[in-house]
């Protein structure tokens, strides 16, 4: 749970207070007692080893690939399986030995080497020219590895692996691949499991790739800004509920989505305030699919729901974030010409808001994500190719305004709710 930074920052604020007085010795070694161990960081004993096993494992690989077409494919099956044998068996060992990183390393590197003889049975034995189905396979073997070892690295793999099968389904069959969603979520009931920050990254990480896939299909007849931001909403939403509930493991879980979901969220705020330029306005979106407007909607629902539950000022601010980027979103779709005004406004207040959100909540990837989307929008309607530059500086002129008037406000405000 708790990290090395933190740990060496609350090591050092726990050695002043008892130097000022302001706990006893024993209220110290009382508080220390209740801290868990740390995990085992990385020396230079454990890097030199990992930088000497790529070099023995490049090698072998240099030398079976210079020798590739000499060797028996019998041959070449029995060291495939002796490469993946004897990585697991030195994970194994390493995990004795309390070598966990290690472990992990070799872990990872048997995963790799499964996927490697997938793709070199394929080629020797000549099979199917299904290449998305045996990134899936490689996928679900790598999965399997990281449930029973425990470790990041092959999860890292499975999801890569996965990604790629996602991807290639959805170009081939020029379709939203929803399976990927089944292995995803089976990812992210792992790093539960697991409790870890590391998985947890992994997973939000591999999410992203999946809807940006998704939503750059050239069939579609909706604009890739338009899902990219429902599923933005789902993600931020999402994570905004987990990490409000009173489960530490969901809690720690949703903390890391929180932070993809509100970088996501300033990313598709700037990139809606690009495309909505007449510009790009090369068709306009009659139709769009009821899942996408669904996640969207969830994720709104979700986090109103955090709010309740927390009844945090902070919480409701990113709920408000995310309504109204879904509005920016929506606002000039139906819109054949002329500059949206109201979507520009909305996306600046939903940046705003996530500012705000992230300092009632002391989240710090929230306030920097909403300063980020601010100066996005700011610079996408000021740079526009088209329109009018008198109209977009009065209405950053007016924005500006009402910015001030309601600093004034707050200021006036927030001194007397503090007496």
């Amino acid at each position: 749970m708790f990290d090395r930074v933190y740990r060496q920052r609350l090591d050092a604020d726990l050695a002043r207070w008892e130097a000022d007085g302001v706990i006893t010795p024993a209220s110290l070694a009382a508080i220390r007692a209740t801290l868990p161990p740390l995990a085992p960081s990385v020396n230079i004993a454990i890097v030199v080893a990992i930088v000497g096993g790529l070099l023995i494992a490049a090698a072998f690989l240099a030398f079976v690939a210079a020798h590739w077409t000499e060797i028996p494919r019998l041959l070449r099956l029995a060291m495939l399986f002796a490469g993946m044998l004897i990585a697991y068996g030195l994970g194994g060992w390493f995990a004795r030995a309390r070598q966990p990183i290690l472990a992990d390393l070799c872990a990872a590197i048997g995963a790799l080497i499964f996927g490697a003889a997938i793709a070199l049975v394929g080629q020797m034995y000549h099979l199917g020219g299904d290449f998305a189905g045996g990134m899936l396979l490689w996928a679900m073997g790598a999965l399997a590895a990281a449930a029973l070892t425990g470790s990041r690295g092959a999860l890292a793999v499975a999801l890569a692996a996965a990604i790629i099968w996602s991807c290639m389904r959805i170009f081939e069959n020029s379709n939203t691949h929803f399976a990927f969603a089944a292995f995803w979520l089976a990812a992210g009931c792992l790093a539960l499991a697991w409790n870890s920050r590391v998985a947890a990254h992994l997973v939000a990480v591999a999410a992203l790739p999946w809807w940006i896939a998704s939503a750059l299909q050239t069939h579609l007849d909706f604009r890739p800004s338009f899902m990219l931001a429902n599923g933005a909403a789902l993600l931020f939403g999402s994570a905004i509920a987990l990490a409000a509930s009173p489960w530490q493991r969901t809690n720690q879980a949703g903390s890391v989505l929180s932070t993809y979901g509100a970088f996501s969220l300033a990313g598709v705020a700037i990139l809606e305030a690009t495309m909505a330029n007449e510009v790009f306005r090369l068709r306009t979106a009659l139709s769009n699919p009821s899942w996408m407007i669904a996640s969207g909607m969830a994720g709104v629902i979700f986090a109103f729901a955090a709010t309740a539950i927390t009844r945090r000022a902070g919480t409701a601010f990113a709920a408000i974030a995310i309504g109204l980027v879904l509005v920016g979103a929506a606002l000039w779709t139906p819109r054949p010409s002329g500059e949206p005004w109201l979507a520009y406004a909305a996306l600046l207040c939903a940046m705003l808001c996530l500012v705000v959100s992230g300092m009632l909540d002391a989240a710090r990837p929230r306030i920097v994500a909403g300063w980020l989307g601010i100066a996005g929008v700011i610079a996408s309607i000021t740079w526009a190719v088209k329109g009018s530059l008198l109209k977009r500086s009065i209405f950053l002129a007016v924005a500006g305004i009402v910015a001030v008037v309601l600093a004034s406000a707050l200021n006036r405000f927030m001194p007397r709710s503090r007496e």
